[in-house]
């Protein structure tokens, strides 16, 4: 698969992009000193070439009363339960993140909850799939870096 090609201009309408995805393509268009059909243009390349996925709203667990974050490494019994394990977890809301991993763990996952009462509550439901041998927690005290454009700016000093 060939990597896209992609120029300064496609850089910076990414750039804001990455900041808010509702940023109307006529605010970059003025910024960037091009018309918004052009914006409109390199945003639908973007996205026909699989760069651009969707957009994302990104919502303040705190403020709703989910701050309490977790992360369990999972143990399977056998690594072909994996599928269904997956199914199950994907059946707990809670769970928002999963990985198949290589490693000491073979699923690893985030969840998130209100307080670590309601953590051990979903933790006892991860425990109790069929197939989990048996789980380990980390619990979250800070989310400190999270930052996409740092990566974004690297692949695009490679390209």
């Amino acid at each position: 698969m060939s990597k896209v090609k992609l120029d300064e201009i496609d850089h910076q309408i990414l750039d804001m992009l990455i900041d808010n995805t509702r940023t109307p393509f006529t605010d970059i268009a003025k910024k960037l000193l091009i018309s918004a059909g052009t914006v409109h243009v390199r945003v639908k390349k973007m996205e026909e070439a699989g760069i651009i996925k969707g957009s994302s709203l990104t919502l303040d667990y705190v403020k709703l009363g989910y701050a309490f974050i977790a992360y369990v490494g999972i143990f399977l019994e056998k690594t072909h339960q994996t599928k269904f394990v997956l199914e199950r977890l994907n059946q707990i809301p809670f769970v928002t993140v999963a990985h198949i991993t290589t490693g000491k763990f073979n699923i690893f996952c985030k969840i998130r909850a209100k307080d670590t009462n309601h953590a051990k509550n979903i933790i006892f439901k991860i425990d109790d799939i069929d197939g989990i041998s048996r789980t380990e927690t980390m619990i979250s005290l800070e989310e400190s870096i999270n930052d996409k454009k740092r990566l974004m700016h690297t692949i695009f000093n490679e390209l």
